[in-house]
């Protein structure tokens, strides 16, 4: 899920710009409709057109760039040339020479469509895995100009090319495949049209909805829907039926879902929201255009993209047994709606707004109830951990209080020269350092740090607390250049790591008993059986562990969630009585990236005694070799006991 949220956050950056451009395009037909070709039709018309008609080589660059691990522009150099590579070997002209076809219109019309949104999708992925894959690849001396991030679009050509080799035979099978189902559908009637809707809907993420619409609005299979009701011919009452139901959709169903999408995100991100889903609602209205809005929440939320899509059906359906019959030359927005109002195959135009107010609740009502008791990922909810880094989607401030700790963690490392690499798991900087007798441990403890860590050889762990992602960010942006250290005193941590105490089964002292709901299944054990030092020391805090049998973690009291991870094989809680808890499940599984684990929560949720927080899976933690026992942690009270009740 936590790729398709990743995903989803990627395509918001080329579907930033396509409202505008959308309503460019919008403005622009309509002038050119009413006043006929002119300077600001074609103008207005080209401007939008320029990014609408492109919109499947945006998605390829943007995916690139969201989907890359600290990315830079090589990844979306890497998508643009899998595009590139992918869309000039489909394209007709290179086909026909493929298949020895003398005549370019003789070409499988199936590859006239190859340049949409799910070959775009493709190549950004292909973009992103091989920048992810091969930016750090290094080649023998002799090929040494080609080694690092010049390997990345060579090995993405190559890549590309058997994605080519694939689609050459498999799309003319799936998009003629298409063509035949709809000639089919037509011989339902008005339960046909509902399912064309629904798969209208269904086939904008993989860019085949043009298959589909080709039988019904253009001559493919004698219906010509489209053009006959622009040419005001076709049968009045018949002609329209298979574009009326969408103006009550996009005109009023969509800024309905995106009303609910805005109410429900959270306050912080209401404001990034808004941006999003207000502009998305306007282009949807106004002009028909309806992927900035999809799109939002497609890839976030999937199953309200099932929902609207069988809301688009029954209303496809309803319209074409109502007496009301609508068409258009663009899309079924205001424009197009007041521009055929007068048209003679137009019947009753006044019951679009009608039913467009019923669908407007709907969409509504059923967005913002599925959003919440399902707590889905629509814009503005997002997991913390899956905003990227650089992004206008970041939300996370680079505060001068982190970036005072990361120059002075950077500084008693000895430098950023002799931090070789710099990760973290939910408590803790992990790092490979060159020289580790530059380590200052008393100057990290300084700086805020609760502790360090020396495994062996060139690995060094410094003990911070669960907002160490914030000052491991920090770190990065110092080492990186991209801000300079402020001055200042260095923060405490946020939720400071206790020292000292190791639970109720040791002899540390304490002065504080906190009582707890078991959160996991399992046998009890002191902390100091964990073969953790970090842990079994008590320089985390104090607390107890649990060899688990179970694999679900439940909360063990009521609280707040203060913290998940981008690895979900921890989380952090805040009691009502402010007592803060970290429950890590096994031992160094952060290595497993997330491989076996699930977040339940998010951070701010409000849980009760039993709320189900994390899954994992024994079975692949044991066998990636890491221990599978759990420690149950106080961050804040050296001195506290936990006991089980």
């Amino acid at each position: 899920m936590k790729f398709f949220q990743r995903l989803g956050r990627s395509i918001m950056l080329p579907v930033a710009v396509l409202p505008v451009a959308a309503i460019l395009s919008g403005i622009g037909y309509w002038i050119k409709s009413a006043a006929g070709d002119n300077l600001a039709s074609t103008f207005l018309a080209a401007a939008g057109g320029s990014l609408l008609d492109n919109m499947a080589l945006l998605f390829a660059v943007g995916i690139a760039l969201g989907m890359a691990n600290k990315s830079d522009g090589t990844s979306a150099l890497a998508g643009l040339v899998s595009w590139l590579v992918v869309t000039t070997l489909l394209k007709p002209e290179t086909v026909a020479l493929f298949t020895g076809v003398g005549d370019v219109n003789e070409v499988d019309p199936a590859f006239l469509k190859v340049q949409n949104v799910f070959v775009g999708i493709i190549c950004g992925l292909i973009g992103a895995w091989c920048y992810n894959r091969f930016k750090d690849t290094k080649l023998p001396d002799a090929l040494s100009f080609f080694s690092g991030k010049r390997s990345v679009a060579i090995v993405t050509a190559g890549i590309s090319l058997v994605v080519a080799i694939v689609l050459f035979f498999v799309w003319p099978w799936v998009y003629g495949g298409l063509v035949g189902f709809g000639e089919w559908i037509v011989t339902l009637g008005a339960f046909g049209t509902g399912i064309y809707g629904f798969l209208n809907r269904l086939l904008i993420p993989v860019g085949l909805h043009h298959a589909l619409n080709s039988v019904f609005w253009f001559d493919v299979a004698g219906i010509n829907d489209l053009n006959n009701f622009l040419a005001g011919e076709g049968t009045y009452g018949v002609t329209g039926q298979y574009m009326t139901g969408f103006f009550p959709i996009m005109m009023f169903g969509l800024p309905g879902a995106a009303l609910a999408m805005y109410l429900t995100a959270r306050t912080t991100r209401k404001k990034l929201a808004y941006g999003i889903l207000f502009s998305g609602a306007i282009a949807s209205f106004f002009v028909g255009v309806t992927e900035p809005l999809e799109f939002s929440f497609m890839f976030l939320a999937p199953v309200l993209y099932l929902v609207h899509a069988v809301f688009t059906g029954i209303s496809m359906a309803i319209s074409q047994i109502l007496p009301v019959r609508m068409g258009f030359g663009f899309s079924g927005g205001f424009i197009d709606l007041v521009l055929g109002w007068a048209n003679p195959m137009a019947q009753n135009p006044w019951l679009i707004p009608v039913m467009g107010v019923f669908w407007f609740f709907i969409y509504f009502v059923v967005f913002y109830f599925f959003i919440k008791r399902f707590n889905l990922k629509t814009p503005g909810r997002e997991d913390d951990d899956i905003l990227g880094e650089g992004t206008e989607y970041d939300t996370h401030v680079s505060d001068d209080k982190y970036l005072v700790t990361g120059s002075r963690f950077i500084d008693a490392l000895g430098g950023k020269d002799n931090i070789l690499e710099l990760e973290n798991c939910a408590t803790r900087l992990r790092m490979e350092i060159d020289d580790v007798s530059k380590v200052d441990d008393t100057a990290l403890k300084r700086a805020g740090a609760a502790g360090t860590m020396k495994p062996g050889g060139k690995s060094v762990q410094v003990i911070y607390g669960t907002n160490v992602q914030f000052v491991k960010d920090a770190m990065d942006q110092l080492m990186s250049g991209q801000v300079e250290a402020p001055t200042g005193a260095a923060p405490e941590p946020a939720i400071a790591p206790a020292t000292g105490g190791t639970g109720v089964l040791t002899d540390a002292p304490a002065t504080t008993i906190v009582t707890l709901r078991q959160p996991l299944a399992g046998e009890v054990v002191p902390l100091s059986a964990v073969p953790d030092p970090t842990f079994a020391q008590g320089i985390m805090g104090p607390g107890l562990a649990i060899e688990p049998t179970g694999d679900t973690v439940v909360a063990p009291a009521d609280g707040t969630i203060g913290a998940t991870f981008d690895t979900s094989h921890a989380v952090a809680l805040v009691l009502d009585d402010g007592t803060e808890l970290l429950i890590h499940v096994g031992i160094d599984t952060v290595g497993m990236k997330g491989d076996g684990f699930q977040t339940l929560v998010e951070k701010g949720q409000k849980v009760t005694a039993g709320t189900p927080l994390l899954r994992f899976d024994l079975t692949k933690i044991q066998a990636a070799g890491h221990p599978s026992i759990t420690p149950v942690i106080v961050l804040n009270n050296e001195n506290a006991a936990v006991a089980f009740e």
